[in-house]
């Protein structure tokens, strides 16, 4: 049966498409002045003095790693269960993943388990690595206890880079999350809790690492493209450091400064979906809920734990009636490319086995959630009674 209800989709509309229009007429669709007043919405939106655009998650976080220049083959602790992205911007900026446990209830980062990797040498993978970072993983828009993973950082002198891509709209100890770290990275693909298309930016209150991401994103030239055209520098360029071509163009940034005005309406839709979904499958069998209604968060995922090995079969059973899901993630110590980097890691691949993500989006309807609430509980109410 073709998918009816969607695990991940954008919600998009006229606004965006007249914001499109409008940078199309203009004639400039590479990063220019939307671009710029995008950046300036982010930095009042996220209370933080520097927000630099870039042209993905992924990008923010090389870039983020790139600007705390540290030495190649450093260690970065981060937890293995996240999207393959994380580790391959670790490996971009010649750096080395030390694999972390995550919560089994939370899928956040385990401190204690980040504290005895640091505690005992060798721990990554068997290898002696000098630990300069820690790459927390804000799961599902979630955090882990950022104070005292802040106190370990700063106990073992540790740069914070936050991966905040889940984690837009979401806030802790009352700050917005991707602010509380050395550095915050953001992603805005299609999919996420808002969008430009393609899309990311890095967050700091540092004017230093601000100028570094800055730089690179531009394969090193000191002065941009649309700073050359509008006549804010010289036509001359000079190359200083390290680069990429990571811009955000303005065609995207229009899209995000559409949707950056409704992040208020997306968070509550998405806090009211959690909810109905908590209340609906409250007491099902062979399940435990990892996300769970919470003011401060904007939720990405609606994330569930199946047990008793009925996580396959759930899916194949969900996939009939047209309902999407999706799991989230493959660790990545299991991947082939980082099989270097592996270590014992019992917690995160039992979660792995058990872990499956219901369809959860602003543009849900109430009665998709009745829907897929109704046919998990069906489903595992059924195998329990087996």
């Amino acid at each position: 049966m073709s998918q009816r209800i969607f695990t991940h989709r954008p919600l998009l509309g006229d606004d965006e498409l007249s914001a499109v229009a409008r940078v199309m007429e203009s004639g400039w669709l590479g990063m220019g002045p939307k671009a710029r007043a995008f950046e300036d919405a982010l930095r009042t939106h996220l209370e933080v003095p520097h927000v630099v655009a870039v042209s993905s998650g992924t990008a923010a976080l090389h870039l983020a790693l790139e600007a705390l220049d540290l030495p190649p083959g450093s260690g970065v602790i981060v937890p293995s269960l996240t999207f393959v992205a994380t580790v391959q911007a670790i490996r971009a900026a010649r750096l080395v993943p030390v694999f972390c446990e995550v919560d089994s209830s939370t899928l956040q980062i385990d401190l204690a388990d980040a504290a005895r990797i640091l505690d005992a040498p060798g721990a990554a993978g068997g290898h002696t690595t000098a630990i300069r970072a820690v790459l927390p993983v804000h799961f599902g828009g979630s955090t882990c206890d950022m104070p005292s993973l802040l106190r370990l950082a700063e106990a073992h002198g540790l740069a914070v880079v936050e991966d905040a891509a889940h984690a837009f709209g979401s806030t802790a100890e009352g700050r917005p999350v991707g602010t509380l770290g050395t550095i915050g990275c953001f992603s805005f693909d299609p999919v996420k809790n808002i969008t430009c298309g393609e899309g990311g930016a890095v967050a700091t209150r540092s004017a230093r690492l601000a100028d570094r991401v800055r730089q690179a994103r531009v394969l090193g030239i000191a002065a941009d493209g649309w700073a050359r055209h509008s006549g804010a520098a010289g036509w001359r360029y000079d190359v200083r450091g390290r680069g990429w071509r990571y811009h955000l163009p303005d065609l995207n940034a229009a899209i995000g400064l559409a949707q950056l005005e409704k992040i208020d309406g997306f968070r509550a839709r998405r806090q009211a979906l959690v909810r109905q979904y908590a209340t609906q499958l409250a007491g099902a069998p062979l399940m435990t809920p990892v996300t769970v209604p919470n003011p401060d968060v904007c939720p990405f995922t609606y994330t569930i734990r199946v047990h008793g090995g009925r996580r396959d079969p759930l899916m194949a059973s969900l996939r009939a009636l047209g309902i999407g899901t999706t799991v989230e993630y493959v660790p990545n110590h299991l991947h082939d490319a980082f099989a270097p980097f592996r270590r014992p890691m019992p917690v995160t691949e039992r979660v792995f086995e058990e872990i499956l993500s219901l369809p959860l989006h602003a543009g849900l309807r109430d009665e998709d959630v009745t829907a897929v609430a109704s046919a998990v509980r069906a489903f595992l109410e059924n195998e329990a009674a087996a």
